[in-house]
């Protein structure tokens, strides 16, 4: 597998006329617009070619902050429905929890919208395929914001290993950690619902549940209606990159342990998770601690001549010491480089493709294939057994309570198309 494919898409007449028609600046609408959505709009500010022109979020706060940031230009709305019907938006960056994803970059793809979706890409295996159904179907070009895929020294280092400079790879390793003990607290409307936040919005296809400001804002990651914990938060970085220097669409086999022990806040996923994952030739590991410290990120690749480090300041390559006793000398040359800016990167590639209908970096299909990988570590930690993953099928081999797992019911009135 190359590190990128690059497949031409159909250009419509109406695409080129949108882009070209802007004396080449792409109209961008944000659905989404609390920390991680000002993070992006940030980022796309600083390209020239990108013009924010509305915002989307059911938190007037932090809708108005974002409005804000591009001097007052975008329009502002509270429902992604109204954002999409403006024939003034070319793309969309989705930045809201992880169970609106599907339905919503779903719906810019249909409205004709090209789409830059956040980590991870999906809350279910089957939410994931039909995302990439929806932008193949409708011509889209469709970025995951998986930003290490853009990463220049991420795509020197995959190269480095995948020609052998390291030598036999055949264990990565991949981890976060940290200690939150006793847990975490709401940020935002603690003292209670805020007047005009349409909490039943929020929900959407998740299950009823009364207002709880732990489950919104940044907390929403700890509960399962809504994500997946560390293991979709950071192990979709490191996963991805993992599955990527490999070279293969999805393991073999996964193995995962660990649940919610110590942690007292309310929420559900693991604090402490250990998956293995079957490659061929190749065992991929990752761990989650949240209530003890130890290195904050792990990405770390054992070769039979060094081991490479990599993170997003740079990578580093320790050698191995070979030969007898006293005698032992280094396999290689210790190797460094250093990172760069991989939001930047990453918006970039993502406009340049929306202009040439080039596939991304993160083209939707990658983004897929690494969250089946959370996905997979999930099901398998909560159910308390190994699975055997049949990629092209997307199903798990001999085990129907686990396949039923591979997707969710959607409240009423929310269908996925």
């Amino acid at each position: 597998m190359n590190r990128r494919t690059f497949a031409m898409s159909a250009l419509t007449a109406f695409s080129a006329s949108r882009v070209a028609g802007a004396n080449d600046r792409i109209r961008m609408g944000w659905i989404g617009s609390g920390g991680r959505g000002r993070q992006d709009l940030a980022t796309f500010l600083k390209q020239p070619d990108a013009d924010p022109v509305a915002i989307c979020d059911l938190y007037e706060p932090f809708r108005d902050k974002a409005i804000e940031m591009a001097a007052g230009r975008p329009k502002g709305f509270d429902d992604f429905r109204q954002l999409l019907e403006q024939k003034d938006v070319d793309a969309v960056v989705v930045a809201v929890p992880d169970h609106w994803h599907a339905l919503i970059a779903i719906a810019a793809c249909e409205a004709g919208k090209d789409v830059y979706c956040e980590k991870p890409l999906s809350l279910t295996v089957a939410e994931g395929r039909r995302m990439v159904e929806a932008a193949r179907k409708h011509g889209r070009v469709f970025q995951t914001g998986s930003q290490q895929r853009s990463g220049a020294h991420y795509a020197q280092a995959v190269k480095l290993i995948r020609d052998g400079g390291i030598g036999e790879v055949h264990r990565i390793q991949a981890g976060m950690q940290r200690n939150i003990f006793p847990g975490l607290q709401p940020t935002e409307m603690a003292s209670g619902i805020r007047p005009g936040f349409n909490w039943e919005m929020w929900l959407g296809p998740a299950p009823e549940r009364p207002f709880d400001p732990f489950r919104c804002i940044y907390n929403f990651r700890w509960f399962w209606d809504y994500s997946g914990g560390q293991m979709t938060n950071w192990g979709a970085h490191h996963l991805d990159i993992a599955r990527w220097i490999v070279g293969a669409d999805a393991p073999t086999e996964v193995a995962g342990f660990g649940g919610r022990y110590a942690l007292t806040d309310g929420g559900e996923t693991p604090d402490i998770q250990e998956v293995t994952y079957q490659f061929p030739k190749v065992v991929v590991t990752w761990t989650v601690s949240e209530i003890a410290e130890g290195k904050p990120v792990t990405l770390d690749i054992y070769g039979t001549k060094g081991k490479l480090t990599l993170l997003r300041s740079g990578f580093q390559v320790t050698p191995e010491m070979i030969g007898p006793g006293k005698d032992k000398k280094p396999a290689m040359e210790p190797l460094q480089a250093k990172g760069g800016d991989l939001d930047g990167a990453h918006a970039r590639n993502f406009l340049d493709c929306v202009k040439s209908r080039q596939r991304p970096n993160a083209d939707v299909e990658e983004g897929h294939r690494s969250a089946v990988m959370c996905h997979l570590g999930n099901i398998s930690t909560r159910l308390g057994r190994s699975l055997r993953w049949d990629a092209a099928a997307e199903q798990i081999t001999g085990d129907a309570e686990a396949n039923r797992w591979l997707s969710r019911p959607y409240r009423a009135p929310w269908k996925l198309s």
